[in-house]
């Protein structure tokens, strides 16, 4: 039976806050309700709302010029953080003291159990079932202890809903190691599960639940790393923006962060990394090792020159160095500087950009998060490249789970933009 957040200091620390912030966001409505934030141009309509400021979110923000920014804290001072301690900045926009921080792990700790019927349904599955799709199945399962649900349907007031939806997010998080671990071994024939350590940090537990060798502990605090650097990128993204919409209508958080999930499984939001990974290990099989600067400089050209892209290098809003590539590049030159996948992507930094600028096409010749994190999950022995997205499922869970707690303490209403037909907008064209 998971534990109750009614005496935590995390709910203590929401229950303080909650109403002022409530405050905040009536008084602001009601000043300004008629004032334009944003306008859509036909562009942005055909071109799926890109830049539209449409959404409200306070959990995190990406500023074209420092990168993703948690409740006002760059992620690059946060690298050496705990995924717990992010968990509890995003909730409540603070850094939690040592006792805060304790309180909270013990929280989670006392909800990790994942119920038998899970690892059972798990392992009736289809042996080719993608990992994604085993991941999504086994939180679906859990829906049924929904305290959201059963709180609702007994009747509560909207002032409370926040409450029910911290006591779900909190047991969902603190099972998805388990059951991602699961899922990785199972699924690749790594063998039995490995129990839970309930001494370790949630990163680390997850790490050591993986089962893969890590005699230095150099990929448990990569883990931590990388729970750290994907946890949130503020509203709009597809996972992000759909676990909100689906939520909207006051699903709990099962259904809404499957339904992110699902998204973030897609090729244009989840993959990149493996993408990126891909085309790195097809540069080593083509130079059969590390070229010199002026072959890979070449090799870029004639990829740009075939219609192609290079995978990692751009982005939808930054315009610099996306900060959580560089907290990646920084440990790889800790912790295997020497390894032949890790060097091309420190060469490829070197000499990309300088080429995307000279090419005169990209709005953003720096290189974004996926160009470097899955060559150091390959050096540590992860090489099962449909998993990758599950690790970065159980990293985005924070944010997109703190953004229910938000949305559901402030009264955000069911999300419904109005569409309009070819024949309307040919319309409204016309008499411009």
């Amino acid at each position: 039976m998971a534990s109750s957040t009614a005496n935590s200091m995390l709910a203590d620390r929401l229950r303080a806050s909650v109403p002022a912030a409530r405050e905040t966001l009536r008084a602001i409505d009601e000043a300004h309700r008629t004032k334009v934030v944003s306008q859509v141009t036909v562009d942005q309509l055909f071109g799926g709302l890109r830049g539209v400021k449409g959404l409200m979110c306070d959990t995190s923000a990406v500023d074209p010029d420092r990168g993703l920014v948690i409740r006002g804290r760059p992620i690059g001072d946060l690298v050496d953080a705990l995924p717990e301690e992010i968990l509890w900045l995003l909730l409540t926009g603070e850094m939690p003291s040592k006792e805060q921080l304790q309180d909270l792990q013990a929280q989670l700790t006392a909800r990790s159990e994942v119920p038998s019927y899970v690892w059972d349904v798990l392992a009736a599955m289809p042996k080719d079932s993608h990992p994604m799709v085993m991941l999504n199945a086994a939180i679906l399962l859990m829906e049924r202890e929904s305290v959201f649900r059963k709180r609702y349907d007994e009747g509560m007031k909207k002032g409370d809903y926040w409450e029910p939806a911290l006591e779900d997010a909190l047991t969902l998080i603190a099972r998805l190691p388990a059951v991602a671990a699961a899922v990785y071994r199972l699924r690749f024939g790594k063998g039995p599960r490995i129990a839970s350590d309930p001494t370790l940090d949630w990163g680390a537990n997850y790490a050591r639940m993986l089962g893969l060798p890590d005699p230095k502990g150099d990929f448990t605090r990569l883990t931590r790393l990388y729970l750290v650097l994907h946890s949130d990128h503020e509203g709009g993204n597809v996972s992000a923006f759909t676990a909100h919409t689906v939520a909207s209508a006051l699903s709990d958080v099962y259904y809404a962060l499957t339904a992110g999930l699902n998204g973030l499984a897609g090729p244009l939001h989840g993959l990149a990394n493996q993408e990126c990974l891909k085309f790195v290990l097809s540069l080593q099989e083509h130079f059969k090792g590390v070229p010199s600067d002026e072959n890979l400089r070449q090799f870029c050209w004639d990829t740009l020159k075939s219609g192609k892209v290079i995978p990692g290098y751009g982005h939808a809003v930054l315009r610099v160095t996306d900060p959580r590539f560089t907290a990646f590049l920084n440990f790889g030159a800790k912790v295997c500087p020497e390894d032949p996948v890790y060097r091309f992507v420190d060469r490829l930094f070197a000499i990309v950009p300088k080429v995307l600028v000279e090419q005169g096409k990209a709005k953003d010749p720096w290189p974004n998060v996926d160009a470097g994190s899955g060559a150091l999950l390959y050096h540590f022995g992860m090489k099962e490249f449909d998993y990758y997205t599950v690790l970065f499922s159980v990293s985005r869970a924070l944010g997109i789970c703190s953004q229910n707690v938000h949305d559901r303490a402030y009264g955000a209403p069911i999300v419904r933009p109005k569409s309009v037909t070819t024949q309307e907008l040919q319309k409204i064209l016309a008499a411009m």
